[in-house]
């Protein structure tokens, strides 16, 4: 059992971790009770996502109903929005998807050499040019979602792809030695993990709009072709193909909600 200390901890780690919202420093018993609290901080990842998006959707209805910000300005928004979503992220998802675009495309289908390219720094042009169009792809729906005032379905994507790290780290083997990643694979507790993941699941359905089976649908259809892709290379997943996991299931499920306007 954890405490309702470890809890908050764990809440704030992921905070922390996942945003650059100012928690402060987080204290612990010892280097295992920092462990299992880094485990823990897992379960609040999908929180973390809701309170992202929430932040994003308050920032446009700000912009759209105080500032008066409408078209043409939209696309000006649009940009503001999504700036202000990497920003808060501290760039951190976008870092994992460069890592894994140069890693795949280098690596040539050897495991060894892909995971030799995650780790290093530099970001080539198949790097680039994978960020530019999702940043791209990212920017269209926004704009596409102001332009409807659907400002509310902004919670759902970063919501949504932070419940699918949940998942993929569930059930697929990480395979970096060392690091956050391992700690929170080896000490994540996946028994209450599996309740996290039904609630979410229940209430993403319940909320009462139209679109979230769909939507849940083309998300899940997205995590199965990225875990089959893992497992296939690398024979498991690695803290960058979570990041990257993060962006494409957001891109994806920003795609659904428009698609399906």
């Amino acid at each position: 059992m954890f405490k309702f200390s470890q809890h908050v901890s764990a809440l704030r780690m992921a905070l922390q971790f996942l945003t650059v919202f100012p928690v402060g420093s987080i204290s612990g018993n010892g280097p295992q009770q920092d462990k299992s609290t880094t485990g823990l901080s897992l379960l609040y990842y999908p929180l973390v996502g809701l309170l992202l998006g929430f932040v994003l959707a308050i920032f446009a209805w700000f912009a759209q109903s105080v500032l008066s910000i409408h078209s043409p300005q939209l696309m000006l928004l649009a940009a503001l929005v999504l700036t202000m979503w990497v920003v808060l992220t501290g760039a951190l998802h976008l870092d994992g998807l460069a890592d894994c675009a140069d890693a795949w495309m280098g690596g040539l289908g050897s495991r060894s050499r892909t995971l030799e390219l995650m780790k290093d720094p530099t970001s080539g042009p198949i790097a680039v040019t994978v960020v530019v169009l999702l940043l791209l792809m990212k920017f269209a729906c926004l704009l596409a979602l102001l332009a409807q005032a659907s400002l509310w379905l902004l919670l759902l994507a970063p919501f949504v792809a932070r419940l699918a790290v949940l998942a993929l780290m569930l059930t697929t083997p990480y395979v970096r030695p060392q690091g956050l990643g391992e700690i929170l694979s080896r000490h994540f507790p996946r028994p209450e993990a599996k309740i996290v993941m039904a609630i979410m699941v229940a209430v993403f359905l319940l909320l009462n709009f139209s679109n979230a089976l769909p939507i849940l649908l083309a998300t899940v259809a997205a995590l199965l072709v990225l875990r089959i892709t893992m497992m296939s290379r690398l024979k498991g997943c690695t803290g960058d193909t979570l990041g990257a996991t993060v962006e494409i299931v957001e891109t994806v499920c920003l795609v659904m909600l428009v698609a399906l306007l």
